[in-house]
């Protein structure tokens, strides 16, 4: 026999290592395994499989175990759980739940692609039938189910992330009535409060109840119990967030960095030799701060899962870091954010300034024109940029990408206001908000300075 990759984790970490180092070596024995019911699927899709934009699960699905096992020749395990790795007899240990045994399965070389999971505190009542955390496509289908067989009045969104307001406006678009519940000042912690709290006013617009500054303290069937007051609800979903699960790397000595994330290098190998690893589950290193993140999304993981798979079929490939680039919409609001938040900054040890303009998404003259607020965050002095966030209307969220760009070649805000962008009435106004924030904090730097 040859050599034996076995991959844990069916989804983009895994499946994506996999499937590049099969390109690279055609003679690897590879092994995938998956606890749930599907392969490479779109978990960010499921608040629009909720809110009835997509239709069907399956639409989801990216590539079914079928076709690995056909195009890939790869050996994909469903319902197959890694229940732990020995990293001395280079065995993991697999519960297969559909034929109810246990085994153990040799490698030679080893991909965690194990992902992450929803936070659930622990608090009374949160393992209900009714509280849903929604981070697989196995979650997305029962909560589906849910919802089509017993129509849902009443819904409580705990916690004010990504997922969390795209899941509240899914209901929205349900036609139930949304809380958010959510414990910080705003929603949309990955923003400066005063960004998040366009964004509860946005919510506000359409119907949603915010309620910030608040703590869930227990459930119970048909109620959420609130330090303010008790709270009616059909359905729970969470969305507070995701911790990696990592506890199959820890157990069997793998060193955890941040948030419990595994530990890997430049081209994702972890502390052990022959181990990798990819995505949700694993660290990685921010380019503006230079400290390790915990950073759940599925471009990073993509990225990563290339860079592992090139690495263990022969090849080179590194993978750099990030800068958190991230966008969301929420009913007719759209959200960005990229590098460093004033929080973020300051925990990074910065002095900086902070440009913040509101202006138009095109010229002002043209149909449609919406409104857009931009906050620029620059280095004291040098006029480094750190970061941008965004929060407007169409043609808003994809405006980050530029100061992405703008992150990766380390550019300051003086050089950004020279930057040849494209411009229409149809698209923008003349000076485009990105570069009137740039200006505004190029003159912030320039006073700073005198």
């Amino acid at each position: 026999m040859g050599e034996r990759l076995v991959v844990i984790g069916g989804d983009a970490g895994g499946m994506g290592a996999a499937s590049t180092a099969r390109r690279l070596r055609a003679d690897l024995d590879i092994v995938a395994l998956e606890k749930g019911d599907h392969t490479s699927y779109a978990a960010c899709g499921i608040p629009y499989l909720i809110g009835g934009e997509v239709e069907r699960v399956d639409d989801l699905v990216a590539r079914t175990p079928q076709e690995f096992r056909n195009h890939h020749r790869i050996d994909v395990r469903m319902r197959h759980e890694a229940m732990g790795i020995d990293l001395d007899r280079r065995e993991v240990e697999v519960r297969d739940h559909e034929h109810d045994r246990t085994f153990r399965l040799g490698f030679d070389q080893l991909v965690l692609g194990t992902g992450s999971r929803p936070m659930r505190p622990e608090l009374p009542g949160i393992d209900g039938p009714d509280i849903f955390g929604v981070q697989t496509l196995d979650d997305g289908s029962r909560l589906l189910q849910r919802v089509t067989e017993r129509p849902v009045q009443r819904v409580v969104v705990v916690g004010g992330g990504y997922i969390g307001l795209e899941m509240a406006e899914a209901f929205v678009r349900r036609g139930a009535a949304v809380t958010v519940v959510d414990h910080s000042p705003e929603v949309m912690g990955t923003l400066d409060p005063d960004m998040g709290a366009l964004v509860s006013r946005a919510m506000r617009r359409h119907g949603v109840e915010v309620r910030c500054g608040t703590g869930v303290t227990g459930f119970e069937p048909g109620v959420v119990h609130t330090d303010d007051g008790d709270l009616p609800a059909d359905l729970v979903v969470l969305g507070m967030g995701v911790v990696p699960n990592s506890e199959l790397a820890g157990e069997a000595g793998l060193k955890l960095g941040v948030r419990n994330a595994i530990v890997v290098d430049r081209r994702q190998h972890t502390s052990a030799d022959g181990v990798w690893a990819a995505g949700d589950c694993v660290e990685s290193y921010h380019l503006v701060s230079g400290h390790p993140v915990h950073i759940a999304l599925g471009t990073v993981t993509n990225k990563q899962a290339r860079v592992a798979g090139t690495n263990i079929g022969g090849g080179y490939a590194t993978f750099p870091g990030v800068v958190g680039t991230a966008v969301s919409k929420i009913c007719d609001t759209e959200v960005a954010r990229t590098g460093l938040t004033e929080r973020e900054a300051t925990h990074a040890g910065f002095e900086f300034h902070v440009a913040k303009v509101d202006a138009k998404t095109r010229a002002s003259y043209y149909p449609g024109a919406g409104d857009i607020t931009v906050k620029m965050v620059a280095e004291r002095r040098s006029g480094r940029l750190l970061g941008a966030q965004l929060v407007g209307q169409e043609g808003a969220a994809k405006r980050i990408d530029v100061v992405a760009v703008a992150l990766h070649a380390g550019m300051n805000v003086e050089q950004m206001t020279a930057l040849d962008l494209s411009y229409a009435p149809p698209y923008s106004p003349v000076w485009d908000p990105i570069l009137v924030a740039a200006r505004q904090a190029t003159g912030l730097v320039a006073k700073g300075m005198a």
